[in-house]
């Protein structure tokens, strides 16, 4: 599995917004999709929030394949 690591700016983020941020999808829409499909899981459970808000320590997993970790940005 790959692991990306994404420094946090903001006291948190979107879910829709981390996944464009990090170019794992190339629009909202496509964004929206994936989370619909029960494509992503947030700290190990379905998320299918499209606005779930997102904070250091949180960890995302995308189709199985890329996971996200957030981090605190310096």
């Amino acid at each position: 599995m790959q692991e990306v690591q994404f420094p946090l700016k903001t006291e948190y983020i979107d879910l829709l917004q981390l996944l464009k941020a990090t170019s794992i999808v190339m629009s909202g829409g496509e964004a929206k999709m994936f989370v619909d499909n029960g494509m992503v899981t947030v700290n190990g459970e379905p998320e299918f929030r499209r606005r779930r808000k997102l904070r250091i320590g949180d960890s995302v997993v995308f189709d199985e394949q890329i996971k996200i970790s957030l981090i605190k940005s310096e």
